[in-house]
């Protein structure tokens, strides 16, 4: 009989010890580290969901005491701040969120500040309507995460799971990396579901079970 499970939140570890470097997102990482010499103060870091933007974010504002900015509730900033905007593009949306946006860019470039955006969008492509603000986005200096190399889809196996406090073989790894679709969200996606058939069964992840979840499920 299968057990009760419960969708229990797990820690998602965010230090810049937790990055794992590849050659998907080592320019990324660079230039988020490069602050300094940003034209114009500003980067946007591009893209696919799951792939460590948020966490380069969080590595900034650790970095240079910087702040993941929420448009929709944070009023401008104080002279010269270090500011992140996680999925940037959904603002897209909304016109009172483009206005805020737009007063934020302005804000800190008279300032001096500073201003990293990730976005899962091309910004031509998310849909911006305010014509200033588009202006801006397009001016600003962008560097792009690159779709997983074989590297990184190992180590994004293992931090998924160590964010959830387990530790599986290397078989188990192995068997992952063999049968998962090559992307940041299918990752994820895998490990959640290994998770959960585990708890569901009653029993230890193996080579096996990667098999029958991941063939099952695509």
């Amino acid at each position: 009989m299968a057990q009760l499970t419960f969708d229990l939140p797990h820690r998602t570890s965010r230090g810049r010890e937790d990055f794992f470097v590849s050659d998907a997102n080592a320019i990324a990482l660079a230039m988020v580290d490069d602050s300094a010499r940003w034209p114009l103060g500003k980067l946007l870091i591009l893209g696919p969901k799951g792939s460590g933007k948020s966490h380069l974010l969080d590595i900034w504002c650790d970095a240079v005491g910087g702040t993941v900015w929420d448009l929709k509730r944070d009023q401008l900033p104080d002279d010269g701040a270090r500011i992140a905007i996680d999925d940037v593009d959904a603002c897209a949306a909304h016109a009172d969120l483009q206005t805020r946006l737009f007063h934020l860019h302005n804000h800190l470039t008279a300032t001096n500040g500073r201003l990293l955006m990730a976005s899962s969008t091309p910004v031509s492509q998310a849909g911006f309507t305010l014509p200033d603000l588009v202006s801006r986005l397009e001016a600003t200096a962008a560097t792009q995460i690159s779709p997983p190399d074989d590297a990184l889809i190992k180590a994004m196996i293992l931090k998924h799971f160590m964010d959830r406090q387990m530790t599986p073989s290397l078989q188990v790894q192995a068997s992952i990396a063999k049968y998962v679709d090559r992307s940041f969200e299918a990752v994820a996606d895998a490990v959640a579901q290994l998770d959960r058939y585990s708890m569901e069964q009653g029993k230890k992840i193996t080579p096996g079970m990667v098999h029958h979840v991941l063939n099952t499920s695509g």
